[in-house]
């Protein structure tokens, strides 16, 4: 069994008996997606997407958590508006990518799945958590509006009246609930993600891969276009929503450990 591994600055990846392992590698900022990590996934997942080897991704994170969302300090520091639209153009590229490959994509997540990490993690077919696990897209706290797709991949799990109610509250859900709502597909015993995810990745090689691409694929027809425009929407919303003052507000309150006091403005 030929074992390959890459070494990216933000990344690993590893590739054995037709799997691709992608480990998130910023551990002492939780993984936090700054813009690096951002280009080097769409670059990672366009490498892989070429490799008639690979049939199933697996997507984790290095250390304490799967990924805590956008590095906002590094997001702050973003210039005008062109810099921003292209750092989120290469987000929207990102998930429509991974959204689209024609694998098995599988998420296992062990921590914190947060904002554009639990965005970048719901963009796959099959998500695993950990019991302790807690999942929230909690852009809300800071003004801001989910983004990665984000909007899409909950209405399509959780219809769209849950979908709102999880982002209007920023709601932490931890392995069970999230199970329970079928935000994931699975939650495996602390500390037992690994062999919840072997066992997974097993059962899909004793299967017709090819057919069950194909099954995505046909649903793809349906659901991408749909994205792009979720995507596209959330690009314009977010710019907006950072000229607010209640994103002012809550960035304000995240860097002096706060409560936000929000004023809808």
């Amino acid at each position: 069994m030929e074992t390959i591994t890459s070494t990216y600055e933000t990344l690993n990846l590893m590739k054995e008996n037709k799997v691709a392992y992608l480990t998130l590698n910023r551990p002492h900022a939780l993984n936090a997606m700054n813009v690096l990590m951002i280009r080097e996934l769409l670059q990672c997942l366009k490498e892989l997407e070429k490799d008639n080897e690979i049939g199933i991704l697996v997507i984790k994170g290095e250390g304490k958590g799967f990924s805590s969302g956008g590095d906002i300090k590094e997001m702050l520091a973003l210039g005008g508006e062109e810099q921003f639209f292209s750092i989120m153009d290469t987000i929207n590229e990102l998930v429509l990518t991974l959204y689209s490959m024609k694998k098995m994509t599988v998420a296992g997540i062990h921590g914190t799945a947060a904002g554009l990490g639990l965005s970048l993690a719901l963009a796959c077919d099959y998500l695993i958590c950990e019991d302790d696990s807690k999942l929230a897209m909690n852009f809300i706290g800071i003004g801001l509006i989910p983004d990665g797709g984000g909007h899409f991949h909950l209405s399509e799990r959780l219809g769209v009246a849950q979908a709102k109610k999880l982002i209007w509250n920023g709601s932490i859900v931890n392995g069970q609930k999230a199970l329970k709502l079928s935000l994931v597909d699975e939650a495996a015993v602390t500390g037992k993600l690994k062999q919840s995810i072997d066992h997974y990745v097993q059962q899909c090689l004793q299967k017709p891969i090819v057919a069950m691409v194909k099954t995505k694929e046909i649903y793809l027809k349906m659901t991408r276009p749909k994205l792009e425009v979720i995507l596209e929407e959330e690009k314009h919303a977010q710019w907006l929503m950072r000229q607010t003052e209640d994103h002012k507000e809550g960035i304000q309150a995240f860097v002096e450990k706060r409560k936000p006091v929000f004023t809808g403005k």
